[in-house]
């Protein structure tokens, strides 16, 4: 029996296996410049001055993008944080672990901080409101929501197809990894209450005091980022917990310096079948100082501040990543990139090349914690890998120990709580903590289970050929199937069960007879061999890339269509005034000739009225 292999073109299901064609090698990058033995003294000293200034305007602009990023979480925070706020307030719906999972994903997307939503988290849990394990869920959910950031950022680079494929498998490798690890980790949760009753253990174990979160890179960027807007995050907190007076609060922070005053305030009183007053000693709440950011005295809607600061926020972004592409191309050229990349890239020598990966993991994690935040650091290292200074295979561990560095912070917030909130509060973080290590073990040490590099690639190579498909799966995988799944779940388990599993049944089908094709075809009928018994549309994006492409020309066709209409009309308007003006000059210069022309103008004029007339 002959066998029949299926195109990789005609599969949208190719994430489990690369092609046999490695497109991934790293490129060289070629310096085009004057070799430095080539050069005088005059010419080394300016080159040197250049490299310098290279790399303070490119420290300049990481900083502009860390801010950038912190803004553009502020922003989200106004546009979506009342949402978030009444999302976490359904309290029957988060009883329920797949709802939970879903809101920790939606809450995570409309803040865009993890550690906003889990803060939330922590808060609802210390006051009563959720219980440990019904907060695993949402813990989990917000690991996956935070890594939507780096994926948004590769989308910058689509330009260049081989960069592009880089940069989007960097950044998706993240993604994968935290899908693969909620879909064992969640189901082992709910059958055993794993990570619930080993952190238990953990609180139970040791005598932990209270202490305070370092400030480290937050020192530098809240100069910048506190200057342009201040938020009071308590409300988010108090809408989901309930309190009516948080729902009527800006989330703009006015006051930056309060202090609470006892007084003595008349009260009045009843004495012996009469009013009276009596002075009671009252604590009142006292304004001192007013914040110094932009927005302090702007009589705007949080949403209208969202927005604006959504918008700039995504413009000084955009601009600052595409100006580090282009200086880090022209700066890492020649020997400069290959000593980088070969640091970065080469594993130790044998029997210790294993050792490297976990190094990585621990350099991820510190730089992580340095940053405090894994959006930023993920963010920053997917144009390296699109540039191909950093391969997918050493982004894999950075975006590992990335997902550490940001549960270390989180636990020495939690251990800022007070005491009587601490054992919860620290609980939740080392649940964030055990989690991922609990995915790394199941995901990494074994070359075998390392799923998410391959099917990163394979998404790689698809969004390589069709480009529109990386807005298609960033659309399904982070909104489309949570709020499918958050649906089902409104709906009871009864349809939950009933919708979901077949699908599940049908999916885990689809992907094993897709391995099958690849790999042992002769396992399957001859039927099964290929896809192409089904219609085209369902197994190959040939013909939804045909769509796309003539609906997109056509946009752009009616673009100028009506950028030349408005062209032409600038033009005939531009042609009338130069027309007026040569006539005024003609009358300056001749009056009689001038009377002439308006003269026969008009008798033009009446004889055009009366055709019209006759008609």
């Amino acid at each position: 029996v002959s066998d029949v292999k299926a195109s990789p073109a005609h599969s949208t299901l190719a994430l489990v296996e690369q092609d046999s064609e490695d497109p991934w090698d790293l490129p060289e990058l070629k310096d085009t410049g004057v070799p430095w033995s080539a050069l005088d003294t005059k010419g080394k000293v300016l080159r040197v001055l250049v490299s310098v200034l290279k790399f303070i305007i490119l420290l300049g602009l990481l900083y502009m993008f860390i801010c950038s990023l912190d803004i553009l979480s502020s922003a989200f925070q106004l546009v979506g944080g009342r949402a978030a706020g009444d999302i976490f307030q359904e309290n029957s719906i988060l009883s329920n672990p797949l709802a939970g999972l879903v809101i920790g994903v939606l809450v995570t997307l409309l803040v865009q901080s993890s550690s906003t939503s889990s803060s939330i988290v922590v808060s609802m849990v210390s006051s009563g409101i959720l219980t440990v394990q019904v907060a695993v869920p949402i813990i989990m959910g917000t690991n996956i929501g935070t890594s939507v950031t780096n994926t948004l950022v590769a989308m910058t680079q689509a330009g260049d197809r081989s960069t592009f494929r880089r940069a989007f498998a960097g950044a998706t490798v993240h993604d994968f990894f935290n899908w693969l690890s909620v879909l064992v980790l969640l189901p082992l949760e709910v059958a055993s209450g794993y990570l619930y009753r080993v952190t238990k253990l953990i609180i139970e174990s040791f005598q932990i005091e209270s202490g305070e979160a370092p400030d480290l890179l937050n020192v530098i960027t809240d100069v910048l980022t506190e200057a342009i807007i201040q938020l009071d995050e308590s409300v988010i907190g108090g809408i989901a917990s309930g309190d009516s007076d948080a729902r009527n609060k800006s989330m703009i922070k006015i006051w930056c310096q309060t202090a609470n005053e006892t007084v003595r305030h008349a009260v009045s009183c009843v004495r012996f079948a009469t009013n009276c007053w009596q002075l009671k000693n009252v604590s009142v709440m006292s304004n001192i100082k007013k914040c110094n950011h932009l927005f302090v005295n702007v009589n705007l809607p949080d949403l209208a501040v969202g927005l604006i600061l959504l918008a700039l926020s995504l413009l000084v972004l955009c601009s600052c990543l595409v100006c580090i592409v282009k200086l880090l191309n022209s700066m890492l050229k020649g020997q400069v990139a290959s000593v980088i990349k070969k640091i970065l890239n080469t594993d130790f020598p044998f029997p210790f090349g294993w050792v490297t990966g976990y190094i990585a993991i621990v350099v991820g994690a510190g730089m992580t914690f340095i940053v405090q935040s894994s959006s930023v650091f993920t963010s920053a290292i997917t144009p390296l890998v699109g540039i191909g200074v950093i391969s997918i295979e050493r982004a894999y561990p950075l975006s590992l120990g990335s997902n550490i560095g940001t549960t270390t912070t989180a636990i020495l917030a939690a251990m800022a709580s007070p005491g009587d909130r601490l054992a919860n509060a620290l609980q939740i973080a080392l649940v964030h903590f055990l989690f991922n290590i609990s995915g790394i073990i199941l995901w990494y040490p074994i070359p075998f289970t390392r799923f998410p590099i391959r099917m990163s690639k394979s998404l790689g190579n698809i969004t390589a050929s069709y480009r529109w498909f990386a807005a298609v799966y960033i659309i399904l995988c982070f909104f489309v199937l949570p709020l499918l799944v958050f649906s089902l779940s409104l709906a009871g388990w009864q349809v939950l069960v009933g919708v979901g599993v077949p699908l599940v049944v049908m999916l885990i089908i689809v992907v094993v007879i897709n391995v099958l094709q690849k790999r042992k075809p002769g396992f399957l009928p001859a039927g099964l061999r290929s896809w192409d018994f089904l219609p085209l549309w369902a197994h190959s994006l040939d013909p939804w890339d045909k769509v796309v492409v003539a609906f997109t020309a056509k946009c752009c066709c009616c673009c100028k269509c009506c950028q030349g209409s408005n062209d032409d009309q600038g033009h005939e308007e531009q042609e009338s005034v130069e027309q007026s003006t040569e006539m005024q000059k003609a009358a300056y210069d001749n009056p009689a000739m001038a009377v002439e022309k308006e003269v026969e103008d008009e008798t033009k004029i009446e004889l055009d009225i009366i055709k019209v007339a006759k008609l």
